[in-house]
């Protein structure tokens, strides 16, 4: 059993390195159906729930002071691929598409919470509160609602089982709808053209020679993400806590802040922020689940259930509204996908479209990335008051 806090997080990144490097092979059948941040939950919610560490002072500590200082960092690294000023250009019917996408996830949520609340726990209110995060960005937007509404790790379980087993079936379904898309489109009459021109204009823009990760790149931007972190920190210090904003949840706006302007800089060319961004998703991923076990996991199925009344109502709302506006497939589903998935998956809907496609999905999922965040606290204190 480990005691010591240093031995706790050396066991935490080595499982999350193997993970990430097994998933990055392409080797393993596994990871096409299942994602490495899933996997890499349950496995060490597995050793959680076998007790291979102890809830030492020592240990406690370690939990606290990284996952604190780190979740930061993370955020503003992940967010300075995600130029607001790119994502504009896709034309105000593919935002139409992602805000209405946004929307309806957040009252797909709202109404399933209370349709369920009576049989749910009374801490569902935080499993859907992270999950709006995860289902309107990604998995870092869920660890930010997480941490910004101080969510008990035990929570996050469920969270992690509706992102996994909905999803699957959420993105099988998108994929499968793909050579539907002429009909699609005809019925609700409308016109792809544009996305078209803007997909190769963003895609010769991004063909940068220049653009390579080095040494010097990463220590850099290491740099820089604890700067941003700490910076954020400072700054959250000076407004006022309240039931609604804690000094965690200033910390994480203030620092998406941080990350959304660096985009529209050069800071946003440099290369490796996405890579380390990720490296310290997994790190964050891992320590909220060594907080959890498969004990509490006795309400799996209704959470399962609940994810498809979100999903369901989700579809119907963005089916109305590509009729309304006249969206035609593509656009609806990898706004949908951007959301659901991020920037894992929406770029893989986008290349069963057409490999030119797949900037678009890319600049989709990073929108996702800076608005999911806020949408997530905001869902979260929406479920609070009615919960």
């Amino acid at each position: 059993m480990i005691t010591s806090g240093f031995a706790y997080l050396a066991v935490l990144f080595a499982i999350s390195g193997l993970i990430g490097l097994l998933d990055s092979t392409n080797k393993y059948r596994i990871f096409k159906y299942i994602p490495g941040i899933v996997i890499l939950y349950f496995l060490v919610m597995l050793l959680s729930t076998f007790g291979f560490w102890e809830k030492t002072d020592s240990v406690n500590a370690t939990y606290k002071a990284v996952k604190g200082n780190l979740l930061p960092s993370m955020i503003f690294l992940l967010l300075l691929k995600g130029d607001i000023r790119q994502i504009a250009a896709l034309g105000p019917k593919m935002i139409l598409a992602f805000i209405t996408a946004s929307v309806s996830i957040g009252i797909g949520v709202i109404i399933t919470f209370l349709a369920l609340k009576t049989w749910l726990p009374e801490s569902a209110w935080m499993t859907f509160a992270a999950l709006s995060g995860s289902w309107m960005g990604g998995t870092g937007n869920m660890v930010a609602v997480q941490g910004a509404l101080n969510i008990p790790d035990a929570s996050m379980g469920y969270t992690l089982l509706i992102d996994s087993i909905d999803y699957a079936v959420w993105v099988m379904l998108l994929l499968a709808f793909v050579p539907l898309a002429p009909q699609f489109n005809k019925w609700t009459k409308s016109n792809t053209k544009l996305i078209d021109e803007v997909s190769a204009r963003i895609e010769a823009k991004a063909q940068n020679p220049n653009a390579k990760i080095d040494a010097g790149s990463l220590m850099f931007l290491i740099g820089l993400g604890l700067a941003a972190s700490a910076l954020a920190q400072y700054l959250a210090g000076y407004f006022p806590a309240s039931d609604f904003f804690s000094q965690t949840t200033w910390t994480v706006l203030i620092v998406t802040i941080f990350g959304a302007l660096g985009a529209m800089t050069k800071l946003g060319g440099i290369a490796g922020s996405m890579e380390l961004g990720n490296v310290l998703l997994y790190g964050i991923v891992a320590l909220i689940a060594s907080r959890a076990n498969f004990a509490e996991l006795t309400q799996a199925p209704l959470f399962i259930l609940a994810g498809f009344m979100i999903l369901f109502i989700h579809g119907a709302i963005m089916l109305i509204a590509a009729k309304l506006f006249k969206l035609d497939l593509f656009s609806c589903g990898v706004a949908s996908l951007a959301n659901v998935g991020g920037v894992a998956s929406a770029p893989i809907l986008a290349a069963a479209y057409s490999r030119a496609l797949i900037p678009i999905g890319v600049l989709m999922a990073m929108l996702g990335y800076i608005i999911g965040t806020g949408g997530g606290l905001l869902i979260g204190k929406i479920l609070l008051s009615l919960s």
